[in-house]
Parts: C-alpha cells; sequence; structure tokens
C-alpha cells in the first residue's frame, strides 16, 4: 500500500502530564469540542493521527471526493461571523474546498495551539482511585485527564477486503481512506477498482477519464443518484445568510439535520404518473434527502420502497446502453438500507469503450495476484489497483483504541455482541468517558455537522453541570444503557434498514456482530429525547463526589 504524505504542521512543544480534557480527533467534532472547552476555561488538548485538521477531509482525498450535503449546510453554526465571511464555492464541496473550510475555522480559533498532530492515541484507561483517564500515545506520552472525548468519526477507521495476496501485488496500490496528498496520474494505466460504495462512485469517472482502461469489480451495487453539482450563486448565498438562524433551527428539528417538508402521502395512494413526477422531481433536484422523503413510507414499506427501486433501475436502464451491465448495476436491496451516494456521470462512465464492470456475484474475488486480480473465471492484469473498500463504521475508531474502564473492562470486549451505549453518548463502566456521534445516535444518518455539534454541546453541558454541582463523574446505568439499545433496535426494526447487509449494520466486516449501529428516530426527535435526559437531572446517568 503507497504511504501517504503528510502536511507539515508546526510542532507543539510538549504534551502536559495532566488536563481537565483529553480529545481524541481533530476533525469537525474534535475542533468545535475544543472551542467550547476553551469557552469553559477548561484546560484541553487533542490528539490527532494526522498532520492536520479535517478529519475524514484530510485522509480522504480521492478522485473525486466530495460531500452529499450541500456546503452552506454542511458548516458550522456556533459563530454566525463564520458564517457570514466564509464563500463558499460549489453547491457539493469537492474535499480541498472542505479542508481548506477546516483550516480556516483553526486558523480563525487558533486552534492548533492545543493539537498534537502526527500523534495516534493507542490506550486509555480509567483509574478508579483518582477517578481520572490516563490516555498513552504510539509516541510514549502519557496524560492524565478527569474526562475523556472519543471524537474519532464514524468512518475512519479503513478497511482492506479479506482476500488473499494483497502484499502480492507488485504495482502501486492505494486505498481511498489513504491517498497520497500529491495526487496520482493515472495516464496511459490499466487501473482495478474493487468497490462501489461511495468512494468507488465518486472516483470511477475521474480515474476512468485518465486510464487507458478501468476494470471496476463490483459485489453489491449502490444506488447513486445525481449530484448535479455546480457553483454556488451570489444571490443564494446572500439568502441563506440572511435567513440563516431559522434555516439552523430547522436543520436541528428535521430528521436527517437537512430541512425538507413533511411527506404527506403515501407512495402506494398516489396514481402511477404522480408518483414517477415525484421521483422524477427528486431526481433532478440534486439531492438525497427529496427522493427519501418524496413519500412517507419509502423507509418502512417494503411495496412502497419497491415503486423508488422500480423507479431508479428504470433510469440507470435508460443511462446505461450496454443491458446486462445496467443489470448488473441495479440494486435489489431496498432503497436507502445502504448509503445512497451522489455522483457526476457515475452510470454514464459504463458507457466508455475503456471501461468495464466485472460482477463478484458471478464471478467471486478469488486473490490478488503479482500481475493484478483473479476471479473465479478469469486473472486481470493492472498496472496499479486502488481499494475502495471502505471503513469499519460506526465502531472501528473507537475499539482500535484499548479503552479499558471499571475493573479494566476493555471496551471492545463488551461491545464483542455488537455496541452498547446509552444515547450513542457514553457506556455504562466507562465514567467520563464520551463520545461523539457514537454508534446509538443518529450520526451517519444526519447531516453530520448538526449531530456533531448537538453533541458536543450536550457534552459541554454536562461537564459544566458538574462542576457547578461539585461531582466528579458521570457514567451511564445498565438499566438506562439496556433500555436504550432496546430502543433503537425497536425503531430499526420498525424500518427497511436491517433488510441490506449494510456497513449500518457492521455486515462489511467479516465476523463483525450485525447489529443497526445509528439511532433512525430523526435528528430532532433524537435531540428532544438527550435535552429531555439533561432536564431531569441526567436521568439514566449515575453522578457522584
Amino acid at each position: 500500500m503507497s504511504a501517504p504524505s503528510h502536511d507539515p504542521q508546526p510542532a507543539s512543544p510538549t504534551v502536559p502530564s495532566s488536563v481537565d480534557v483529553a480529545v481524541v480527533g481533530a476533525g469537525f467534532s474534535g475542533m468545535y469540542l475544543l472551542h467550547r472547552l476553551r469557552e469553559l476555561n477548561l484546560s484541553a488538548i487533542v490528539f490527532e493521527a494526522g498532520g492536520d485538521v479535517g478529519g475524514t477531509w484530510y485522509w480522504n482525498r480521492y478522485p473525486g471526493a466530495r460531500v452529499d450535503v450541500e456546503s452552506l449546510a454542511y458548516s458550522y453554526s456556533f459563530s454566525e461571523e463564520l458564517e457570514q465571511e466564509y464563500e463558499w464555492q460549489e453547491r457539493y464541496p469537492t474535499q480541498p474546498e472542505i479542508l481548506s473550510y477546516a483550516r480556516h475555522v483553526a486558523d480563525r480559533f487558533d486552534l492548533r495551539r492545543d493539537i498534537f498532530f502526527e500523534t495516534r492515541v493507542t490506550a486509555a484507561s480509567y483509574d478508579e482511585q483518582a477517578r481520572t483517564w490516563l490516555v498513552r500515545t504510539g509516541h510514549g506520552d502519557e496524560v492524565t485527564a478527569r474526562f475523556l472525548v472519543m471524537a474519532t468519526g464514524c468512518l475512519s477507521s479503513s478497511k482492506l477486503p479479506e482476500i488473499p495476496g494483497l502484499d502480492r501485488f507488485e504495482g502501486p496500490t492505494y486505498h481511498t481512506a489513504h491517498w497520497p496528498h500529491e495526487g496520482v496520474d493515472f495516464t496511459g494505466m490499466r487501473v482495478g477498482l474493487i468497490g462501489t460504495g461511495s468512494s468507488g462512485v465518486q472516483s470511477i469517472p475521474v480515474i476512468a477519464e485518465q486510464a487507458t482502461a478501468l476494470t471496476v469489480f463490483q459485489r453489491t451495487p449502490a444506488y447513486s443518484l445525481p449530484a448535479r453539482n455546480r457553483t454556488l450563486r451570489p444571490d443564494e448565498i446572500a439568502d441563506m445568510r440572511a435567513n440563516y438562524r431559522a434555516f439552523r433551527q430547522a436543520q436541528r428539528e428535521s430528521g436527517f439535520g437537512v430541512p425538507t417538508p413533511i411527506p404527506e402521502k403515501s407512495a402506494l395512494e398516489v396514481s402511477e404518473e404522480e408518483r414517477d413526477a415525484t421521483f422524477e422531481q427528486a431526481w433532478e433536484s440534486g439531492s438525497l434527502v427529496n427522493l427519501l422523503t418524496a413519500f412517507h413510507d419509502l423507509s418502512i414499506d417494503q411495496a412502497a420502497n419497491d415503486t423508488a427501486k422500480r423507479f431508479i433501475h428504470r433510469k440507470i436502464h435508460q443511462i446505461v446502453r450496454d443491458p446486462r451491465t445496467a443489470a448488473d448495476l441495479c440494486p435489489e436491496y431496498p432503497v436507502g438500507t445502504k448509503r445512497p451516494c451522489l455522483d457526476t456521470d457515475y452510470y454514464e462512465t459504463f458507457n466508455r469503450p475503456n471501461v468495464r464492470l466485472v460482477n463478484l456475484r458471478r464471478t467471486p474475488l478469488v486473490e490478488i495476484t503479482d500481475r493484478g486480480v483473479r476471479t473465479s473465471d478469469d486473472e486481470y492484469a493492472f498496472d496499479a489497483i486502488v481499494y475502495a473498500t471502505g471503513f469499519d463504521a460506526m465502531t472501528g475508531a473507537l475499539t482500535n483504541v484499548d479503552i479499558r474502564g471499571r475493573g479494566g473492562a476493555s471496551l471492545k470486549e463488551a461491545w464483542s455482541a455488537g455496541p452498547r451505549t446509552y444515547l450513542g453518548i457514553g457506556s455504562a463502566g466507562y465514567p467520563n468517558l464520551f463520545m461523539i456521534t457514537g454508534p446509538g445516535s443518529p450520526s451517519v444518518l444526519s447531516n453530520m455537522v448538526v449531530s456533531i455539534e448537538q453533541h458536543v454541546d450536550w457534552v459541554i453541558d454536562a461537564i459544566e453541570h458538574l462542576d457547578r454541582q461539585g461531582l466528579r463523574t458521570i457514567e451511564p446505568t445498565e438499566e438506562a444503557q439496556d433500555a436504550w439499545v432496546d430502543h433503537v433496535n425497536l425503531i430499526a426494526g420498525a424500518t427497511l434498514y436491517p433488510k441490506a447487509n449494510s456497513w449500518y449494520m457492521g455486515a462489511n466486516v467479516p465476523g463483525k456482530p450485525q447489529v443497526f449501529m445509528p439511532y433512525a428516530g430523526g435528528v430532532g426527535e433524537y435531540r428532544k429525547t438527550c435535552d429531555e435526559v439533561a432536564a431531569q437531572g441526567y436521568k439514566g446517568f449515575a453522578l457522584s463526589t
């Protein structure tokens, strides 16, 4: 695997031996958290494995990398001055533009002086006598902290495919989550790409324009909609800036963190003409949420969902000229139950003469060879291989750190049958440990920035409450945690989400328990629950002096 280069950053002087709060991760969560902790006059440090701020947008530099939430909505709301001054360029910003925004925020609020870059946290253990966390890094640093906050992100622990021979290929290999910062030029090369999730869908059209030949290996097709990306118009920027407060409130109360009208009709109660016209409008809008919320029963009723599936299948067959390739690109699982994608010319790319699709359901992947990729019926020779094989989502970044709570209990072992949290914020047996957008919260089913700000604000309020009341620890009770896990499962079970073998379920990681990890009850309803818990003296948490 080609090693990524790092952006040079000025080294912080020395890691302090003791702080109020230790934060792991300097993405959007860690940055905002540091800003809020300073407002409380608490001492805080942030450890970041990367060479700069940005989190997933620091690492994921693959060709075509772009967010699927509009830039004016995928941004911080905590500073009105920041909202008014920052100039977004595109409707759906690319990775460089989002990273530029993150760096601007770091500069504007002078965040880097408390961030230790290129420093990976390897272990954290709770001292029951001192009621503190001891945090260890790969550099041998040891820091004692009253509170430990894991701001490690939901999609930050990358994974390779589980096939033999990964180290045998003699040419260069790349993972979309660890792309070289200087970029890669595939001009004149035969490229094999494995994986057709979001990173594959976004990178395939760009790589196809460079490569002499691109062979795409697909196990499970994605539902993808055209992004209709464009440069932002000055008038729409001005309108958003003038109405940001009302828009931000609507974000917080919405289902996905993106304000949309609540659909009143069932997909099954309207005529086929009206239904297709509604889907067509959503397809043309360039918005995932518009399609997912076109009718109120798409996520809960199989027959209703099938109408959306048939519509998208027709679109794919209209775009892709080869009937067999078009059929192979049509997913069979319910629409929206795996992360849908936004793309620029994804399906159109399979009409190019230099692009070939290999259906791994028909001819499974056998191994990587010194020359390329072998399936059950052929060997393909390549000059380079790209792994667009995603992440150990939701839990990987947490369980990859050796976190040990009361009695030395390992978080990884405690979650061996699936993650167990209360509100996705804390886990019983791990006092003063907070997770930002952890499993059991809306997280990946939402506009992440909205959910990040809500979690950070909740954590800050909890710490402030403890200090005001002269309390030292906060920890979920087993009873509250059990009830929340049951509630998360109940909500998921009322939807079609569990019907797909998705990374929402952990299905992309062999041996990982198949549990639906995000909370599917909606951003607005979840916020109400969290606010009620806090208003009732942090009901479901044990607080102690």
